[in-house]
């Protein structure tokens, strides 16, 4: 069994916030300077879900987990945890031709590499990329594969070629079932990633890293890039938070009732 997880490497989400940086004219966020890239936690939730469908099927299984990710060649850091975790291989999208494509060309590019890899079971990705909050990519994955989806998982099992999934909802928990080959996006009610233990840690320098360039994956430079994006970002700023203030007093609650009031009506907001 083949199980493929997309991940995304971004700018670490716990870093302070006055640290963080937009270039207004290139519309993109600076990267802090010596800070690694992270794994996406959602992703991070994702490997997670394909290492406990491994570690369910018990010693000996022939399950293969596969990590996907679109960064520059040097930036191989979430590949890496990725691998320390327990995935078995990776396949690298970096050429700077594949750069700031947007969602449904993402989509296309990860659903290109699935079909190139073959033989394909189960995708996980997670819920959403912790950066731009899209939520896009998964789907858009599945509709181009013209597989099932099933979004939102706390749990994911797979029996005799079906894919169980225990999904969120605003109200409660819905079961859902699906055919093999399917994919799944994995909320954070998953629970809590495992740790990267020390033997798979030296294990990951070893473990095969592919680096396909768009024609590996049957697309031209044309079809990966920013020449294929399907969306146009109008303006990217940190907004100014310049909320005043202002203090009702009086003698009693009644008077800063009524001095509320009037000011509402003042302000035309009653």
């Amino acid at each position: 069994m083949k199980i493929v997880v997309c991940v995304k490497q971004i700018q670490n989400p716990e870093i302070p916030p006055v640290q963080f940086r937009v270039d207004e004219e290139k519309k993109a966020v600076i990267p802090v300077s010596g800070l690694s890239p992270v794994l996406s936690p959602y992703d991070e939730q994702a490997v997670e879900a394909a290492l406990r469908i491994r570690d369910a099927a018990g010693e000996g299984s022939d399950i293969e987990i596969t990590v996907v990710t679109i960064a520059p060649a040097g930036a191989r850091a979430g590949i890496k945890a990725a691998l320390a975790l327990g995935a078995d291989n990776a396949v690298l999208l970096s050429e700077p031709t594949f750069d700031g494509s947007g969602g449904y060309v993402t989509a296309r590019n990860l659903a290109e590499t699935i079909r190139a890899i073959g033989d394909v079971d189960l995708i996980l990705t997670g819920r959403q990329a912790a950066d731009w909050d899209a939520g896009v990519v998964g789907l858009g994955i599945a509709e181009i594969l013209d597989i099932p989806a099933i979004t939102f998982a706390c749990d994911v099992q797979v029996t005799d070629g079906v894919v169980t999934v225990q999904r969120v909802l605003e109200d409660g928990i819905e079961t859902v079932e699906a055919d093999l080959p399917a994919l799944v996006t994995i909320s954070n009610e998953l629970g809590k990633v495992r740790y990267a233990s020390m033997r798979e840690t030296m294990r990951a320098a070893k473990k095969p890293i592919r680096d396909w360039s768009p024609e590996d994956i049957g697309l031209d430079e044309a079809q990966v890039g920013f020449k294929a994006v399907r969306h146009v970002l109008e303006r990217l700023y940190i907004p100014i938070n310049d909320i005043e203030c202002e203090y009702i007093e009086g003698d009693t609650a009644a008077e800063m009732a009524a001095s509320l009031a009037r000011r509402l009506r003042e302000a035309e907001l009653v």
